[in-house]
């Protein structure tokens, strides 16, 4: 069995946390409350994409890709994609 599973989520900025990143970028630096949020999406999205692996009876998932896009305005999707397959 070879088949495409994919996980994914859609995060939005919170208001303090748009406001304080928002002068970070007045000084410069890395965006850490961004960072986070970022790899908390992207820690669901591959638990989603995993779960999605199971249920077919996969034993791994293979060739993972990360994307991203924007939706609207202050949110973003992440998501996971690879290739399950089940050994035999």
């Amino acid at each position: 069995m070879i088949i495409l599973v994919k996980g994914s989520t859609i995060q939005s900025k919170n208001v303090a946390r748009d406001f304080t990143q928002g002068l970070k970028t007045l000084v410069g630096g890395e965006l850490t409350a961004y960072n986070n949020m970022m790899n908390e999406a992207r820690a669901l999205a591959t638990k989603r994409m995993v779960e999605e692996a199971n249920t077919l009876g996969a034993d791994a998932v293979v060739n993972i890709r990360y994307a991203s896009s924007a939706i609207m305005q202050g949110a973003a999707e992440v998501i996971a994609y690879g290739t399950a397959v089940r050994f035999v």
